[in-house]
């Protein structure tokens, strides 16, 4: 279902427990990731070696899980979940709370963890912790708002009571990617636990330990053991086995793979929430802060990276700022300090795997030989970490490059002219992706009314991503082939739940009464809904 994190080791019969591994000097405590790992579901006595960017350190053996294995995870995550359904909405928001407070408390040993297994740098890793914090608590907060019953108006006042209630799906099943590993192997389960469901996740094979650590403190907020399973394996072996059982399924990864997934769950009739690939646009239109735009358009483009689903892949600058706006930010760009490591002061951090490198190095490669200009980076750099690429800057990339179109997933943007917005929003909407875009400019007013003309889920004005994303409140997705279905808001919530209308007729049927006939009753009816109709109602 997901692919394998190439990172990753070859999974082999052993051994499941690293503290008793004495190949290798392990980069973790082997007692805390063997303490980790126990929480995995499995059965097989299989393991999955795992290594961090850092270094090619040795991290952990993972033990694996078989479709036994998640039937299993199924079946207690059931049971555990009809008790869980019948707690109190207030107490289910207290436990968020207590989630909360420990994410903040424990942010080093997060962050710690996150570096380890992903390579990124310090501070990406920190915005992972506050991200999730801020939706523990947005959904703690906003409980009742969504999820109490919802009186609606009736069919005849006084006489119809209507009301909707929020039903839980069940047991939902996560697919979470490694890019970042704990915020999404939380974030969109959350408003799930919330609203009174149970959870199957299977997190990417490459970062594992820290979504075994956020199931860990989830035990230690006080919400059930049992209500949140986790299971480890290849996609095409179990990720099946996780759609198969699911009452609802949330997947964050490749179109490719959304398709199959959404496929699979149309035949079962039962929905699904896909966050996608993107080719996201940042638009620098010509009365915008070329300073500010440059700013911006560093942390849009290379934070994590550039591993970012939601992080700009190509920079659509004015004619009339062009020139300045390119000096400012390869000026920039070329000022950041690479590494592999857990410092602070690092500003961009590792890719993940060689899989990645060498799917940058290749777009990159393919961009110069069609006549592409490198303005700054565009080389590896195994001296500082053997997954690390410089922050790269193109111009010249034409359509028959493969960067140009296709998502790259890496610290790579290729900078384009426009003469007039018209040309400017045409060309962000060319493609088939729609996830996230960015508009700069000194008119606000301005660049929202050109946001809604962009084909995007998200539309950031004068930030790159984070001002949707940190917007709890406002919905976050794809549009086209990046995606369906919308993580946060009220959407975020209320799609792991059924809509159930209840409506109590009083005194009266909907129906002849007193012997009349359905074509008095018809003409009695046309009555009532021309008063109605000046009446103001609904």
């Amino acid at each position: 279902m997901t692919e394998q994190s190439p990172t990753s080791g070859p999974i082999t019969d052993g051994p499941a427990d690293p503290e008793h591994d004495t190949t290798a000097a392990y980069a973790l405590d082997r007692s805390y990731v063997a303490a980790l790992t126990r929480r995995v579901v499995s059965s097989s006595g299989r393991t999955h070696a795992v290594f961090s960017p850092i270094g090619g350190a040795p991290l952990a053996h993972v033990p694996q899980s078989t479709p036994a294995d998640v039937a299993g995870a199924f079946a207690r995550a059931r049971t555990a979940q009809a008790a869980w359904a019948a707690t109190s909405l207030d107490d289910r928001a207290a436990a968020l709370l207590r989630l909360h407070d420990l994410l903040l408390d424990r942010q080093e040993e997060l962050i710690d963890l996150v570096v380890w297994e992903s390579g990124k740098a310090r501070k990406d890793a920190y915005l992972e912790v506050a991200h999730l914090a801020l939706t523990a608590r947005y959904y703690a907060r906003t409980a009742h708002e969504h999820l109490d019953t919802r009186r609606v108006g009736g069919m005849f006042p006084l006489l119809t009571r209507a009301e909707v209630h929020r039903v839980p799906k069940g047991v939902v099943g996560i697919i979470s990617p490694w890019n970042y590993p704990l915020s999404m192997a939380l974030c969109d389960g959350l408003p799930a636990l919330l609203a009174g469901n149970a959870v199957v996740a299977k997190p990417d094979a490459q970062t594992m330990l820290t979504a075994l650590l956020a199931a860990q403190l989830l035990d230690e907020a006080g919400f059930p053991p049992e209500l949140w399973q986790v299971v480890a394996g290849p996609g095409p072996e179990i990720g099946g086995a996780v759609v198969g059982a699911a009452d609802y399924v949330c997947f964050t990864g490749s179109t490719a793979t959304g398709r199959l997934i959404a496929r699979q769950c149309g035949d079962r009739l039962i929905g699904c929430s896909l966050e996608l690939g993107g080719k996201n646009p940042m638009l620098v239109l010509r009365d915008a802060d070329v300073h500010r735009a440059a700013d911006g358009a560093v942390r849009g483009v290379f934070a994590n990276a550039g591993q970012l689903c939601v992080s700009m892949e190509r920079l659509f600058v004015a004619d009339q700022v062009y020139d300045r706006f390119v000096d400012a930010f390869v000026s920039r760009t070329r000022a950041m300090t690479l590494g592999a490591s857990h410092d602070w002061t690092v500003d961009m951090g590792s890719l993940i795997s060689q899989a990645q490198l060498d799917t940058v190095a290749a777009h990159v490669e393919d961009a110069v030989a069609k006549g592409a200009t490198v303005l700054c980076g565009g080389t590896a750099r195994p001296d500082l970490g053997p997954f690390v690429f410089e922050p790269t800057v193109l111009e010249g990339v034409t359509a028959d490059m493969e960067c140009f179109a296709r998502e790259t997933f890496g610290p790579v943007v290729a900078l384009y002219r426009f003469h007039s917005e018209d040309e400017a929003v045409a060309r962000a909407n060319d493609g088939t992706y729609g996830l996230n875009a960015s508009i700069y400019t000194r008119d606000a007013a301005r660049g929202r009314a050109l946001a809604r003309r962009i084909r995007c889920g998200t539309v950031n004005v004068n930030e790159p991503y984070g001002a949707t994303f940190g917007s709890l409140g406002a919905p976050m997705g794809g549009m086209r082939e990046s995606g369906t279905g919308r993580r946060q808001g009220a959407e975020g919530v209320l799609r792991y739940t059924e809509a159930q209308s209840v409506a109590t007729q009083r005194l009266v049927p909907i129906a002849p009464m007193f012997g009349m006939s359905e074509e008095n009753h018809a003409k009695v009816m046309t009555g009532a809904l021309r008063l109605l109709d000046k009446l103001g109602r609904a």
